[in-house]
């Protein structure tokens, strides 16, 4: 997919202090902890996400939803960053793909590292998130959460306790799929996919943004048990599951991997490149990457 790479450790970029609300949720430890590995995305929490609207440079989820020249706008751009750095023509349906892409990335992370690091889910809207992609920003409002009994966050303004870990892991697929329903309805039509296709896009999204969050903190065979517990299997809406195999690498080594429920098109821009956990990358092609770094355009799993 059409992605910008992350900065090297330790760079100006990756040392930016994020902007964020005097007044912060009981989920500002996971999100703070995402600043800490990602160079150029980063998290604030906001009273008001996306004050100021495109004119300050900001998308809210909710314009996606409601407004269709914003959506078409966002595409648009989409469509205009690819051919620019491809120097091909991007298909209209492939050049929505990837701009969900750059929407459901940053938006199931919201939810998916805070269950993942504080074991809390929040409940976000369209309107609770908000990207500024020139600056790389996400903003999102916190006002309802689910915990365990046992957090010290329970008595916090808008904590709601659920009985258990499953019910933690299914009040994260209910939060998370009440808030991308009206975005993937949307996308729909101009992706050219039907409802299923769609959650498939939502389940990799979710799947693999957070065993790449979990490798950057170095818990990356926990990212991936907690993605498998999260989904087993179909849990409906989602399509397919986290899925995760290892493959022989030699001398007794294993290589983590999945396929993708989906596939986001990269081929249409550069026929001889496909992502890691493409359907059409075959194993051996998976392991012999793994030896050297991968162009950040097949790794469908980062941030943009």
């Amino acid at each position: 997919m059409t992605l910008l790479p992350a900065p090297p450790a330790g760079s100006a970029a990756q040392q930016h202090a994020p902007t964020r609300a005097a007044a912060t949720s009981p989920l500002w430890p996971a999100y703070a902890a995402l600043n800490g590995v990602l160079g150029h995305l980063r998290v604030e929490e906001s009273a008001e996400p996306g004050a100021g609207g495109p004119a300050a440079g900001w998308l809210r989820g909710a314009d996606l939803v409601e407004d269709a020249a914003a959506l078409d706008a966002f595409v648009d751009a989409s469509e205009r960053e690819s051919t620019a750095a491809y120097g091909v023509g991007v298909r209209r349906d492939v050049a929505a793909g990837f701009a969900l892409h750059r929407y459901a990335w940053p938006a199931t992370a919201l939810f998916s590292l805070p269950y993942f690091l504080v074991r809390r889910v929040p409940r976000l809207a369209p309107a609770d998130v908000a990207l500024h992609g020139d600056e790389g920003r996400v903003a999102v409002r916190v006002r309802e959460f689910a915990c365990l009994p046992d957090d010290p966050a329970v008595g916090a303004p808008g904590a709601r306790p659920v009985a258990s870990e499953e019910a933690l892991r299914a009040e994260l697929r209910g939060a998370l799929s009440a808030h991308m329903a009206p975005v993937l309805e949307v996308f729909a039509p101009r992706m050219r996919r039907r409802a299923r296709a769609m959650w498939g896009t939502a389940t990799d999204e979710l799947v693999e943004g957070l065993w790449y969050v979990g490798k950057l903190l170095g818990e990356e065979r926990r990212a991936r048990t907690e993605a498998e517990l999260l989904l087993p299997g179909s849990t409906a809406p989602f399509s397919g599951g986290a899925a995760f195999r290892d493959i022989a690498t030699g001398c007794g080594g294993r290589l983590p991997t999945r396929d993708r429920v989906t596939c986001c098109f990269f081929y249409t821009l550069r026929p001889d490149a496909t992502c890691v956990t493409c359907p059409r990358t075959s194993d051996a092609e998976r392991v012999a990457r793994e030896g050297r770094p991968r162009p950040v355009e097949q790794d469908a799993d980062a941030p943009v």
